[in-house]
C-alpha cells in the first residue's frame, strides 16, 4: 500500500519482510500448504486430537484452505471417509472431500446451503479461523472479531454432536473474557491454545471448546 507521497509506508514493509524471512511461511512453501496458518491446526490437533479418520467437519473463513489440507488428510485415511464443508467469501481451489460454498457467512442464504449439505448430520468438528478485516485499533477489531466467534459459537451449538468440538480463533481485547465465559456455560470443557505458529506479537489466540452442556 502506498502513501499519497508514493512511498511504501513503513510498517507494511516490515510486515512484507517478516512474512518473506518466516520459517513457517517457507515451510508451507516446501510442505504444499497453502498457508502457514496450516500448522497451527496441526499443533493443536496433535495436542487434542480434535481430527480423526470418518470425521465430519464445518471449516468456517476457509480460504485459502489450508486448515481444509490438514484436516482432509486425515479424515479420508479410513474405510469410510469423512467430509469437510467450508465456506469463505473468498474463492478457494477444491480438493478431496471438501464441499466448498463461495458466500458471507454471517448471512441466511450460506448458513441454509450449509445445513442442506449436512442433511441432518451432526458435526464432530467447527474450526473458525475467521478475523475480519483488521485495522490496528484494539477498541474496533476485537468487538468485531468476537461478534465472528459469536456467530460461529452459535452455528456450533446448533450443528455439533454432543461430544464435538469447537475450534475458534479469538482476539484477546475487549469482549474477549465475556466470550471465553460464554462458552465456559455451553461447553464442558474450554481451554485456550497459542500455537508456536502464531506470531508472539499477535492478540489471537484459539479457543477450544469441547462437549455440550
Amino acid at each position: 500500500m502506498l502513501n499519497p507521497s508514493g512511498k511504501r509506508h513503513k510498517s507494511n514493509q516490515v510486515w512484507l519482510d517478516e512474512h518473506v524471512n518466516d520459517p513457517y511461511v517457507q515451510k508451507a512453501k516446501i510442505d504444499g500448504y497453502r498457508s502457514r496458518a496450516a500448522y497451527k491446526l496441526i499443533e493443536i490437533d496433535q495436542k487434542d486430537r480434535l481430527i480423526k479418520p470418518g470425521s465430519v467437519i464445518v471449516d468456517l473463513g476457509s480460504a485459502p484452505g489450508s486448515w481444509c489440507q490438514v484436516a482432509s488428510k486425515k479424515i479420508g485415511t479410513g474405510t469410510s471417509p469423512g467430509k469437510i464443508i467450508a465456506i469463505d467469501l473468498l474463492e478457494m481451489q477444491g480438493m478431496a472431500h471438501v464441499d466448498f460454498i463461495q458466500g458471507d457467512f454471517s448471512e441466511a442464504g450460506p448458513l441454509n446451503l450449509i445445513a442442506e449439505k449436512l442433511a441432518g448430520v451432526k458435526v464432530d468438528l467447527v474450526m473458525s479461523d475467521m478475523l475480519p478485516n483488521m485495522t490496528g485499533v484494539a477498541a474496533i477489531d476485537s468487538p468485531r472479531a468476537i461478534y465472528l466467534c459469536e456467530l460461529a459459537a452459535e452455528f456450533a451449538l446448533e450443528h455439533l454432536k454432543p461430544e464435538g468440538k469447537f475450534l475458534t480463533k479469538a482476539y484477546q481485547g475487549p469482549g474477549f473474557e465475556a466470550f471465553f465465559s460464554q462458552l465456559k456455560l455451553q461447553f464442558k470443557t474450554v481451554v485456550s491454545r497459542k500455537p508456536d505458529a502464531s506470531r508472539d506479537r499477535s492478540a489471537e489466540v484459539f479457543l477450544l471448546a469441547s462437549g455440550l452442556r
